[in-house]
């Protein structure tokens, strides 16, 4: 098995300090140590893709290197007593793709702490559909609904929703029944977010009130946010009495200004969410609603599948913000 060759991607950075992509051939014994051994069959790309095939030191500190933090395959070797050979897994988060050899490669070797038992009800296929996006916005549903959060309370707002997290949340939340508000500065998403499930769809110049008062209208029930920033901040203004927000991207600025007054006045929570070492209990619940109550009917359809090969020009397509939904690799 340590001589078995597979093809991967790989990120080198040359003399002149630029990040080349290329399919290569490697071998298994090249992989790091790990008690997990997995054959890939679907990944998906994913923001920390991008970045790390930029170089992005943020993300990957040395290259060459494969990025991808998702991957669902089968078990080809195991020195875990809760893994066995054939066993089909997902893996997402934690270190993979970043500084360990990720999923946009056909095999992975990881510690058994990282792997999570595909449920009942999933396909490989559809855990990649979902992949760090779907399961991020999973914690982010999950954190809101046990604050409380109900159809009967009011409009939900999902922000960067035409990136992964924004998609899958409004897919999610279509699926259990709540009206959604969807944010985005691409003219030609409407179409795209209305068959999603988003009922309205609002500017994003239109969530970044730049009034400096410390309250808005009461509008929302609860907020899915991705971007961070004055975005952020013009939710938190306009949450509803005892509503919440769910934090989990910072696209548009690390940054928050804003006030105590929502939190006080108006009873407002504020969620951070972290899908990178999210607790293997939790980890293990979202990944079983994904794969019952809360996955979409039509979840295919968020997807667009492409080859390896494709992944050099989609990950492109990312960095320009260009990308609608998810981009799925058979591999």
């Amino acid at each position: 098995m340590q001589n078995t060759s597979f093809k991967a991607l790989q990120i080198s950075e040359n003399t002149e300090k630029q990040y080349i992509r290329n399919i290569i051939q490697r071998q298994v014994s090249d992989l790091p140590s790990g008690e997990v051994l997995i054959k890939i069959h679907y990944s998906t790309l994913n923001y920390k893709d991008a970045l790390s095939s930029i170089g992005n030191k943020g993300v990957t500190r040395n290259y060459p290197h494969t990025p991808g933090i998702d991957a669902a395959g089968i078990v080809e070797q195991s020195d875990s007593p809760d893994f066995k050979i054939g066993d089909e897994v997902i893996v997402t988060s934690y270190d993979l793709g970043m500084n360990t050899s990720g999923g946009l490669a056909e095999y992975i070797r990881v510690p058994a702490r990282w792997v999570v038992p595909m449920p009942a009800g999933l396909s490989m296929r559809e855990a990649m559909i979902f992949g760090t996006a779907g399961f991020t916005a999973g914690l982010c549903i999950n954190a809101l609904i046990n604050n409380g959060l109900s159809p009967e309370k009011g409009k939900v707002l999902v922000t960067g929703s035409t990136g992964g997290v924004g998609t899958l949340s409004i897919a999610i939340l279509k699926k259990l029944g709540f009206e959604i508000t969807a944010v985005t500065g691409k003219p030609n998403a409407i179409e795209f977010l209305t068959k999603t499930g988003a009922s309205e769809i609002v500017t994003r110049e239109a969530l970044d009130d730049q009034s400096g008062r410390p309250m808005l209208k009461s509008i929302y029930a609860g907020v899915v946010d991705t971007v961070g920033g004055n975005i952020l901040a013009t939710a938190l203004k306009s949450l509803n009495y005892g509503g919440a927000a769910a934090a989990c991207g910072l696209v548009a600025s690390p940054e928050l200004h804003t006030s105590v007054f929502p939190f006080i006045l108006r009873g407002n929570t504020l969620f951070g969410i972290d899908s990178a070492e999210c607790p293997m209990p939790l980890r293990k619940e979202i990944w079983h609603k994904l794969a019952s109550d809360w996955k979409p009917s039509d979840l295919e359809s968020l997807a667009t599948e492409i080859s390896l090969e494709d992944v050099p020009q989609k990950l492109d397509l990312i960095l320009k913000g260009g990308a609608l939904g998810k981009f799925l690799i058979k591999l």
